[in-house]
């Protein structure tokens, strides 16, 4: 679940122990350079390279035109990553017999891949492949070959990419990474890698915006228990209303009084916050825990499905792919499935973020078409739920090198990431720049604030509702903090909204959040007042609409009905009116007519749907009775509403 000390091991040197050999015979007739080029193989086997270096050059001086010897010189650059010498010497190899070896071309396209440069990548492993070579060979060749293509003209096309080191109330000299944030960027959650007596472990620090300055973070804090503890807890991810961290777990040990327990090897385990307590970690479950490895997990701001990565046996191969659980409505979770083939691939594909526009998918993958290693890719959910063709974010972003861990604001404009640059503070520090607009997702904003009782301010937990008005469909659905009445909720500015506020023995609350035709939407900020069910309360129902002039409910209205139908059948003894209203912009009779029809409007719904005509009236009251000021559009737009207002209960 770390970032560093993970196997890595580079594909050169893969290269090599699977196709290299040792010569029977030698392109060289001079005894003493065969004799010293034997001597010096048994250097590389027992990988004394400084002596097989010096042995091989040796060689080379006693005959200069000895192929052996320059390609296992370049070999033996190679492994120790100076890729630059291994280059020269296996050029040198190719010059002196260019049908030598046909691995020649392929490390030495592999070789030039690595260096970033493409085009002589291209060349190289292009020739290879006009050779007679071994089938797995060729597959591997095509494969780089289809890489070297992509990336030769991607690093002409450079995209935008200034990474900004988050400085020292983020960073330290120790590493940190696996950055995560809250929907509306207030909360910075993230990997700290300390020492210990055992060696190195892992914590969780936190940082929040600096509200004099919204550009930079107040100095991090490391978690207490039960969620720090004195051993590893790796790959955070705090959910978009900031109520749930999901990490991993790998091992079992007890902390805090709890004992975590694991299903094998690494596994995901989930802490909720109530009252502002921070809950016991609960492991997920044999849904999507297993006995093998699990980690990195991304929650959807809907609160519904987890993404997350997981190792698993395939024909006798161990592959990492991402998968996906959804949260079921008791709570428990379904059984884990793996994306399709669009995404995942047969190579490695990790470092998963589901944005908060629950459309767009960053993670990083070695088996689609880029610069070598893992890079960042982006892909975007369909209308039939299938995923687009995942793109790669493009040079500098990618590199030879592997990129991973890859986190976007919600509004899509910044980036944040994880890398061990000469810049730093030491070791991977955490970095943020402005993404592409290329690369954006959907732009999201926020509605965050806190619930409380009308009458004596008391903060309140109180069941929320985001409704997409166009689909009906309830996009959020979660409950205000009980201790200070607080909540955050994702917006995505594409649509358009309904929020319901609701708590037994009170009224509820609605609001109205359209995006349609913005680019960007301001976040809300917002105090909800919750009035108790008394006679003479009344609520402004915000959410139904009518068209200009006209009287007929429109179909974005049906999610207000049916929650104001509900509050009828869960409160049976409460008897409303309802009441139409107009700004004061027309002709009187027809605004009184208006607001009579659309009051009838919603009392007729009601009706259709089983509720006693005893219980209901309605009744239009044109401009008598305005809440705000008729003097702009503003003003007037709130004039025109629908209310209904308790007269009995």
């Amino acid at each position: 679940m770390t970032l560093i000390n993970k196997p890595c091991v580079f594909f050169t040197i893969l290269l090599f122990s699977s196709f290299c050999f040792k010569a029977q015979t030698y392109d060289s007739q001079n005894k003493k350079a065969i004799k010293l080029y034997q001597s010096a193989e048994s250097y590389f086997d027992m990988k004394d390279f400084t002596k097989c270096i010096s042995t091989l050059k040796k060689a080379i001086e006693e005959d200069p035109k000895f192929t052996d010897a320059y390609s296992l010189l370049g070999q033996t650059y190679a492994d120790q990553s100076n890729f630059e010498k291994a280059a020269e010497y296996l050029k040198k190899a190719i010059e002196i017999n260019p049908d030598f070896s046909p691995i020649n071309f392929y490390q030495l396209g592999l070789i030039t891949f690595r260096l970033e440069r493409y085009e002589e990548a291209h060349l190289y492993l292009s020739e290879l492949l006009t050779k007679n070579i071994h089938p797995s060979l060729k597959t591997k060749a095509e494969g780089y070959l289809k890489n070297a293509t992509f990336a030769k003209e991607a690093i002409k096309n450079p995209v935008d990419f200034d990474p900004q080191n988050l400085g020292p109330s983020i960073n330290s000299e120790h590493h940190e990474y696996f950055p995560s944030i809250t929907a509306d960027d207030q909360i910075l959650l993230y990997t700290r890698r300390l020492p210990s007596r055992n060696g190195y472990q892992e914590d969780f620090f936190v940082s929040f915006r600096d509200k004099e300055n919204d550009q930079k973070w107040k100095p991090a804090f490391q978690m207490r228990p039960p969620i720090n503890t004195n051993a590893n807890e790796g790959a955070p991810c705090i959910s978009a209303d900031g109520k749930r961290i999901f990490f991993t777990v790998c091992e079992s040990y007890g902390s805090y009084g709890e004992y975590r327990e694991g299903l094998g090897s690494c596994d995901i385990f989930l802490s909720e916050i109530s009252g502002g307590a921070w809950g016991a970690p609960v492991n997920l479950g044999e849904s999507i825990n297993s006995n093998y490895w699990e980690s990195q997990p991304s929650f959807s701001s809907d609160g519904k499905t987890l993404y997350f990565v997981k190792r698993v046996k395939k024909n006798g191969k161990t592959e990492q792919d991402i998968f996906t659980s959804t949260l079921l409505a008791d709570q428990t979770w379904s059984k884990a499935q793996a994306l399709s083939g669009v995404i995942n691939t047969h190579q490695r594909e990790e470092s998963v973020f589901i944005h908060p526009d629950n459309q767009t998918l960053y993670f990083s993958s070695e088996g689609h078409p880029g610069f070598g290693g893992l890079d960042i890719f982006k892909s975007t959910k369909n209308a039939d739920d299938t995923w687009s063709t995942p793109v790669n974010l493009g040079y500098p972003i990618n590199s030879s090198k592997d990129e991973n861990s890859l986190l976007v604001s919600a509004n899509g404009t910044l980036a944040y990431f994880a890398s061990d640059r000469a810049q730093g503070l030491g070791g991977f520090d955490i970095y943020s720049f402005e993404l592409d607009k290329s690369l954006r997702p959907i732009p999201v904003t926020y509605a965050k604030g806190m619930v409380y009782d009308a009458s004596n301010k008391k903060p309140l937990e109180a069941a929320f509702e985001l409704i997409d008005l166009e689909t009906k469909s309830i996009v959020v659905s979660s409950v205000s903090d009980s201790k200070n009445g607080r909540f955050l909720v994702s917006l995505p500015t594409h649509k358009s909204y309904a929020l319901n506020v609701s708590k037994k023995g009170y009224m509820f609350h609605s609001e109205n959040f359209s995006f349609e035709g913005l680019k960007n939407g301001e976040p809300y900020v917002l105090k909800i007042p919750l009035q108790r069910i008394e006679v003479d309360r009344a609520v402004v129902l915000k959410n139904i609409f009518f068209e200009t002039a006209k009287y007929d409910l429109q179909p974005t209205s049906e999610a207000e009905l049916q929650k104001l139908n509900l509050f009828l059948k869960q409160n049976p003894n409460v008897h409303i009116e309802i009441s139409g209203h107009t700004d004061n912009v027309g002709d009187k009779q027809n605004n009184q007519t208006l607001s009579d029809q659309r009051a009838k409007a919603v009392y007729n719904y009601l009706i259709e749907r089983k509720i006693e005509a005893s219980r209901l009236s309605f009744k239009g009251y044109a401009d008598q009775k305005p809440i705000t000021e008729n003097t702009n559009e503003e003003g007037r737009a709130q004039n025109r509403r629908t209310e209904f207002k308790i007269i009995k209960k």
